[in-house]
């Protein structure tokens, strides 16, 4: 005895694609597994061809062609020692700043087909555990986002060989394209918009001292207001948090009372260092202006509106997807770094 179930659509293949786009089968394989040097109106007949007939490749088959699995690997790496229930970890993913790259990154990703995996790394043994899975998944490439002190990471991937693009200068020089912003003309910047406002009793809250970032804008800061006859500016680490940030200003305010003009290393630490001038009854702009860095969410959900000197990262982050994608499509090339240029915007803190 025998059965029969109904038959579905049948769906396309690379045979009917060659048949539409009067092509070879081998045409239409080498164009649907993204082999370089086919004609380009070859290419467009195929692709036409393709949409026309409804086809979708099968990406394991292609994989096996391509050696490539059209995903990329989001890394978050972060400080070390946070409890599983420390809220870090989950600011990390809250944050507006790393929404605003997961954006950037799927401008370009999506389009190609690629799709982002996110992972995080919070210790140096999972450092070192991703790096292993990453290389056994057969993952196309890493975008990494560092904000980890002297973070091992960026080492451990270039010497694994694996296509990396890193957010920001990393730490030590290594072989690694990045993307960054110009810091220390951003920071200067800030500098000049203060004193222009007529402050001169000028204090910085600074970014965490070991970090590239934060070295780089108080270096930026300090040498504008060297510039204009400051030798010695009070600086307080705020290590890039909000909660940071209001102990930095108490800090300051306590060993500095008469401080006119604050330059803030990022715009959550501004945050928290305009709740605290709120709770001692200073006025912003008129008694102290405050002026952050980054121009996130954080500059319009402060009170009043912060000025603030923007880094475009949305357009960092798709910078970083094509340059990742350049190193993949041809591994030999060389590494590349690409600054983009800041801007202050300039609302009612300053």
């Amino acid at each position: 005895m025998t059965s029969s179930r109904p038959a579905g659509p049948r769906l396309p293949t690379l045979e009917d694609v060659a048949r539409s786009a009067g092509v070879s089968r081998a045409t239409v394989s080498r164009v649907v597994n993204g082999t370089r040097n086919v004609d380009p109106e070859i290419q467009k007949i195929v692709q036409d061809a393709v949409a026309a007939t409804g086809y979708v490749p099968n990406r394991a088959a292609r994989s096996l062609v391509t050696r490539r699995t059209d995903s990329v690997a989001l890394v978050f790496s972060v400080p070390d020692h946070h409890a599983a229930d420390d809220p870090f970890l989950g600011q990390v993913f809250s944050d507006p700043f790393f929404g605003r790259i997961v954006g950037g990154l799927l401008t370009v990703l999506r389009p190609r087909g690629v799709h982002p995996v996110l992972m995080l790394a919070d210790s140096e043994d999972a450092r070192r555990a991703l790096v292993n899975n990453l290389r056994q998944e057969h993952i196309d490439g890493v975008v990494l986002v560092s904000i980890a002190p002297g973070d091992p990471l960026p080492f451990l991937l270039t010497e694994a060989g694996l296509p990396t693009v890193l957010f920001a200068r990393p730490a030590t020089p290594i072989p690694i394209s990045y993307v960054d912003v110009a810091q220390q003309a951003g920071a200067k910047l800030a500098a000049e918009h203060l004193l222009a406002r007529g402050c001169r009793r000028i204090t910085t809250i600074a970014g965490p001292y070991d970090s590239p970032a934060g070295q780089d804008r108080l270096a930026g800061f300090r040498e504008a207001m060297a510039e204009h006859g400051y030798a010695y500016v009070p600086s307080v680490e705020g290590g890039f948090t909000q909660q940071g940030g209001e102990q930095a200003m108490k800090e300051l305010l306590s060993q500095h009372p008469d401080t006119d003009g604050v330059f803030v290393a990022n715009d959550l630490m501004a945050q928290g260092a305009l709740l605290v001038l709120r709770d001692q009854g200073r006025r912003v702009p008129e008694d102290v202006a405050v002026v952050g860095f980054d121009d996130s969410s954080a500059a319009l959900a402060s009170r009043p509106l912060l000025t603030t000197v923007r880094q475009p990262v949305e357009d960092m982050a798709a910078e970083m997807a094509r340059l990742l994608m350049a190193l993949i499509d041809d591994p030999a090339q060389q590494t590349r770094s690409v600054i983009f240029k800041t801007t202050l915007v300039r609302r009612a803190s300053a």
